[in-house]
């Protein structure tokens, strides 16, 4: 066993709560990915958990070895930042086999290490070059292949591939993905990039202002997420929102949307008044034709998206929403088009931002 535990963990900066009374475990032999924008308290985090920050309050453990004050020389971590750390002066194999001698490892043992990370981070090549004459991205890849070889407990990564060319986000994303399967690594990895996030991760930690907003395997986080910010700010662009009123009786919801041909119907043990429908780009129909669940739509801008899609900004009842489509999908500006908004995929929060624990089906027609 291989785990991180904080118990309500904060840090202030004079007036500003940067991590505020957060309790959480990183699983043994797992990727978490602290995940969130600038500002959000996860870098924060992951310097407290190495010992670079000194917590206001609340605990750090290893397993059930409490480190809350243990520098960091002796917490037997690895860590890689967003600028390469590398020993000047010397080839890239000395850069990786210079701790592995320090903790006095066999001749043969360093070797093995060596030869093995070079493979994975594809510096065959350079294995003999200084690392003075090297770019910046091959740097960073040295840096992260002599964590690697140490095979210490944890390996705290922050923010280690923003300022390298996508080759190397590639093969080091590949790397990672390689490392953890073979060794069952216990990594904590942290990125405002949700593609790291996405690709890297056995779970993704969501941060927003210095609190734990949801924590998930990825395709759940994105599908469901918790609140309002996690639709908002995974995806690109991010969930529609539509504020819509409910009207209920007999413990009943019932919808009247612009977005739906018929009322909706709304169940569950959290009904409100007033509730926010979340709806992501890719989940919405768009067609040519009208059908029974399709409601019309008029066409606004059309602009090439991610992956050869298109992104579409329609407007439906005076409300404007994104719809990914295909190229296929045969749309001109001005042009009226029909819009179905699978129930399925609708997500229903509250005022508040959180996600309500209700259903939505259609009404009956007569």
């Amino acid at each position: 066993m291989s785990e991180i535990r904080l118990d309500r963990l904060r840090k202030e900066f004079k007036e500003t709560v940067a991590v505020e009374g957060v309790t959480f475990t990183f699983k043994s032999s797992a990727v978490t990915c602290l995940l969130g924008p600038s500002g959000c308290g996860k870098t924060t985090m992951m310097r407290m958990i190495a010992g670079l920050e000194e917590p206001t309050s609340g605990d750090v453990y290893f397993d059930d070895e409490r480190v809350t004050e243990l520098p960091t020389r002796k917490r037997r971590i690895g860590m890689v930042f967003q600028y390469p750390v590398v020993y000047a002066g010397i080839s890239v194999r000395e850069n990786i086999e210079l701790p592995l001698m320090h903790e006095r490892l066999a001749e043969q043992e360093r070797a093995r290490r060596v030869e093995e990370v070079v493979e994975i981070l594809r510096l065959k090549e350079d294995v003999n070059t200084n690392v003075s004459r090297l770019d910046m991205a091959t740097r960073q890849k040295v840096a992260v292949a002599r964590e690697i070889a140490r095979q210490p407990r944890f390996i705290l990564f922050d923010e280690p591939i923003t300022n390298v060319d996508v080759e190397t986000k590639i093969q080091i994303r590949r790397a990672l993905r390689v490392l953890t399967r073979q060794r069952r690594q216990t990594i904590i990895y942290v990125t405002h990039d949700q593609t790291d996030a996405m690709t890297l991760a056995d779970e993704i930690v969501l941060m927003n202002a210095g609190r734990i907003v949801q924590c998930a395997e990825p395709r759940t986080l994105y599908d469901s997420p918790a609140d309002v910010f996690g639709g908002w700010f995974l995806g690109n662009p991010g969930m529609n929102f539509f504020e819509q009123d409910v009207v209920i009786t007999d413990g009943v919801g019932r919808i009247a949307s612009p977005l739906f041909p018929c009322p909706v119907l709304v169940t569950g043990r959290e009904l409100a008044e007033r509730v926010v429908l979340g709806i992501r780009p890719e989940h919405a129909e768009i067609h040519s034709e009208p059908t029974p669940q399709a409601v019309p739509a008029c066409i606004e801008r059309r602009t090439i998206g991610v992956g050869g899609q298109y992104l579409l900004a329609i407007r439906v009842g005076g409300r404007p929403i994104k719809v990914k489509v295909s190229p296929e999908v045969g749309t001109r500006i001005g042009e009226m088009a029909w819009l179905t908004c699978p129930l399925g995929w609708i997500r229903v929060f509250g005022t508040d931002g959180r996600r309500k624990d209700v259903e939505l089906r259609e009404e009956a027609r007569s």
